[in-house]
């Protein structure tokens, strides 16, 4: 019996080998193609690698090949490292998730929300102060300057509050933010946000340490993450990934941060570089709810209330392009998107699934269900709504 049970197995895992060879396949044909420059994937199931390949081109302005080790532009994969750091404070007893963020932030204790009526804008002030918790779920009232034309975006774009400031740490960047009108109540309505950017600023004040200071000593020091930071030193500018000059598809470039140099703003929100293999690190240990080797970095329980819906009956925000990153059949957690039921999304996945990605391309998903988690790093900015729900459905469709 027990051998036919040890063939079983041996079958099952030659299967989901022999099925990965289509995800890898599809992924050399878009190369081929010449919509993607690149690619490195991975997809682990059961702490075993199942796939891990580099394919295509690094860098295509120069010819360089696409390595194992190609060091990515992650942007928005970065919240999810931050949310864990805010959540590490917590434990600590530093804070907690109901404080006003103005409790940390002073410059967040009179904020007011735009109301539009008429090609009219007014001002009121906020009933009740913005949380730890909305920042982290993206419910406190603020936004991205880049989803939308609303006069909250507007009063962003004018600011100049996007990722080409660079000369501001975190601490002016927050009042920057601060003392620009929410479009939502805090609490009312989910809308993607520069939340995360915020928490990079209070975990400075409430540690005493810079954001890039904490996470490496709390976090990538811990876990491995030897190659994950806020710049590339210099010997190693050579494995940075690049997309294509023009975009393949026509659409407007995107400008990519500069990870050459050390910034003043770290942003907390999308500033990190990363490996796939640095990452990997990372969401085996929230797949093994806090821990990695023998180090634990957060409780089961909190690594349980990370990755469950904290939305509830506060709707998202479907006006906007904001609603288009968290598709029906999903919620948010402390940051991540969650899957909360099998049907309903048109992408496959398990009920407990939870995932994001960055704006370049990059992309992960994890699903606890099935002891997995997989990897896309991808540096094809107007590519990555067609790119992230393939892979996904390309590596359920090998799991036999």
């Amino acid at each position: 019996m027990k051998e036919d049970e040890h063939m079983q197995t041996t079958m099952q895992n030659d299967a989901n080998i022999d099925r990965m060879t289509r995800l890898i396949a599809t992924m050399q044909l878009e190369i081929d193609k010449q919509r993607l420059p690149g690619a490195v994937v991975m997809v682990v199931q059961g702490g075993k690698q199942l796939v891990f390949e580099a394919l295509g081109q690094q860098n295509p302005n120069e010819g360089t090949a696409m390595a194992l080790d190609s060091i990515f532009r992650i942007y928005s994969m970065t919240k999810p490292i931050v949310s864990v750091a805010v959540m590490m404070l917590m434990e600590q007893g530093k804070l907690l998730l109901n404080d006003s963020v103005s409790k940390y932030l002073p410059e967040f204790s009179k904020q007011r929300v735009a109301l539009e009526s008429n090609g009219e804008v007014s001002y009121v002030s906020t009933k009740n102060d913005a949380t730890i918790q909305d920042l982290l779920r993206h419910t406190s009232g603020l936004t991205y300057e880049f989803l939308g034309n609303t006069a909250v975006q507007k009063a962003y774009r004018s600011s100049k509050i996007g990722m080409s400031l660079r000369d501001a740490n975190n601490a002016e960047f927050s009042r920057i933010l601060a003392a620009l009108p929410l479009q939502f109540e805090p609490s009312t309505a989910w809308e993607y946000s520069r939340a995360t950017d915020v928490l990079g600023a209070l975990v400075e004040v409430v540690s005493g340490q810079k954001l890039s200071e904490f996470l490496q000593q709390h976090i990538f020091t811990p876990l491995g993450m030897l190659e994950t930071g806020f710049s590339v030193p210099e010997e190693k500018h050579h494995r940075i990934a690049e997309p294509f000059k023009k975009d393949p598809d026509g659409g407007i470039q995107l400008k990519m941060i500069n990870i050459h140099t050390p910034p003043l703003f770290e942003s907390g929100g999308g500033g990190l570089a990363s490996t796939a293999a640095d990452y990997a690190r990372f969401l085996q240990f929230m797949l093994n709810k806090g821990e990695l080797n023998g180090v634990r970095l957060l409780s089961s329980h909190t690594v349980q209330m990370m990755t469950a819906d904290h939305l509830g009956s506060i709707p998202v925000n479907r006006a906007g392009a904001s609603g288009e990153l968290l598709s029906p059949g999903h919620g948010f957690g402390l940051g991540f998107a969650i899957r909360k039921e099998a049907g309903i999304s048109s992408v496959l996945g398990s009920a407990g699934l939870y995932y994001w990605g960055g704006i370049a391309g990059t992309s992960f998903f994890v699903d606890p269900a099935l002891d997995m988690f997989a990897i896309m790093m991808i540096q094809a900015p107007n590519q990555r709504d067609y790119y992230r729900p393939l892979f996904r459905n390309l590596v359920y469709a090998a799991l036999a």
